[in-house]
Order: structure tokens, then C-alpha cells, then sequence
């Protein structure tokens, strides 16, 4: 690949699962619109990660919602690196909130929100929310469109 995309390690390449969160590598591509406050979504409603103490799986629906400033994220290695948790013993709070960090490290986005509505364990459904502060005035930012749950879905 050239031009802009030069150095894109996984777009365009066979890659593997990365053993772990840690292991992946996120990568960035610029913006094609820096200075236009857009918000870019991504609805993960298969994410899966392990508890750290049985072992058992855990189930969520995540949606990221950012607006970026110099750089957006390249999917495909966002794709594969929350497909690394799958395997990742974490409780639903860490795994939401390493998500978030990750990506506002990465990106240094304008501003950063994610809701992970986890499915219930122990018959509690468990829903975290994070976001880096307020959005710049006169973005319009959508209502995450999932339902508080009654057999989510």
C-alpha cells in the first residue's frame, strides 16, 4: 500500500487472532475530514470475553462513538482486536473500559463514548458507560439505540 495507507500492518494482509487484548495492534489511518466534528459508530453486538473467575463466557453489545480530531481507526485491526478478548478473563467493567483507553490513546479523539450492555451473569445484567467529557457544542451525537434490558436482543 501506498500514499496514506503506507504501513498498515493487517488491511489488505492475512492476519491471525491475537492471543490477547495486549498482544493486538490497533492501527490509525488521518482523517480525511480533521476539523469536522463527525461522529464515526461502531456497534460490536457480539463481543465476548471470559470471567476472570469461573472461566465462563461473557456476552455484550458495545457501541463506540467518537469524533475523531487527527486520526481515525483502521477497522479491520479493531475488528481483531476485540475479537482478542474472546479468550481474555476480565471482569465486564475492565474489558469496557480497556476498550475506551485503548482507543483515546491511540487516537487522541476529540471525544470518546462507549456503552457496554452486558447480557446478565448471576441474573444481572451489568451496563457500563464511559465517556471523556462533554461533546463539542453542535455535534450531533445519536442515542445508542439499545434498550435497557428485557431480553435483549
Amino acid at each position: 500500500m501506498t500514499g496514506a495507507y503506507e504501513g498498515l500492518t493487517q488491511l489488505g494482509h492475512p492476519t491471525t487472532m491475537p492471543e490477547s487484548p495486549a498482544a493486538a495492534t490497533l492501527e490509525r489511518v488521518a482523517n480525511p475530514h480533521p476539523g469536522a466534528n463527525y461522529v464515526v459508530r461502531f456497534a460490536v453486538p457480539e463481543f465476548t470475553s471470559l470471567c476472570p473467575i469461573t472461566g465462563q463466557p461473557d456476552f455484550a453489545h458495545l457501541v463506540i462513538d467518537y469524533i475523531p480530531d487527527a486520526w481515525i481507526v483502521e477497522s479491520k485491526s479493531l475488528k481483531l482486536y476485540l475479537s482478542a478478548f474472546r479468550n481474555h478473563g476480565a471482569f465486564h467493567e475492565s474489558c469496557t473500559l480497556d476498550v475506551a483507553l485503548r482507543l483515546v490513546g491511540l487516537l487522541e479523539p476529540v471525544w470518546l463514548r462507549i456503552g457496554g450492555y452486558w447480557y446478565p451473569r448471576g441474573g444481572i445484567p451489568i451496563d457500563i458507560f464511559w465517556q471523556t467529557g462533554a461533546p463539542p457544542d453542535g455535534a450531533w451525537i445519536p442515542d445508542q439505540g439499545v434498550s435497557p434490558y428485557r431480553g435483549r436482543g
